[in-house]
């Protein structure tokens, strides 16, 4: 391709091809680890905050926030893309429910947990995710509160998924420690 065809190229599509493939196998990730269902107690859970966290670890946070921002707007368009959806609604409606503050906790958490640990060590890592968790939980209760009473606000939306959500966590960094030894030995 000559220099101008690749710059008109450029300029029609100004994102580069290997990052708008990220963005929407982002979102299709996002989408399927919103539909697996794991049986787990209290509630069942899915496998959403460990993708969110695994994909801002992974893209950092640039790509991270373009893939859950497009992943809101698949939903808001009224995609079937949000656990729990068609069944308990979709598009605009869905965001405005109980769970739409959890939502934009992931879209926080993906900038704030690639902001602080991609590309860095363990430590980092873990501790960017329970920031990215801690965000998560802090504006999904935020919004929860429209829905449920005060008293009932922590053993109804933090208690039933800290557990399942240090697990994911855990997975998300022997995974990451997993590719990053792999990285270091193949080059």
């Amino acid at each position: 391709m000559s220099k101008s065809t690749t710059q008109r190229a450029a300029n029609i599509f100004p994102v580069p091809l290997q990052s708008t493939a990220a963005v929407i196998g982002g979102v299709a990730l996002l989408t399927l680890s919103a539909k697996i269902q794991i049986p787990f107690w209290p509630v069942p859970l899915n496998l959403q905050t460990m993708a969110v966290m695994a994909l801002a670890l992974g893209l950092g946070p640039r790509l991270a926030v373009a893939t859950f921002a497009a992943y809101l707007a698949a939903g808001a368009s009224g995609l079937p893309v949000f656990a729990g959806s068609p069944e308990r609604g979709v598009g605009l409606l869905y965001i405005a429910g109980p769970t739409g503050g959890y939502l934009m906790g992931m879209l926080a958490a993906s900038w704030a947990t690639g902001q602080i640990g991609a590309g860095r060590g363990l430590a980092a890592r873990l501790g960017a995710m329970l920031a990215g968790i801690a965000l998560i939980y802090s504006l999904g209760v935020a919004w929860l509160a429209l829905y449920v009473p005060a008293p009932r606000l922590l053993a109804e939306g933090i208690v039933p998924f800290v557990l399942g959500d240090l697990i994911k966590i855990g997975i998300v960094t022997a995974g990451a420690s997993l590719v990053s030894s792999f990285r270091h030995r193949t080059h």
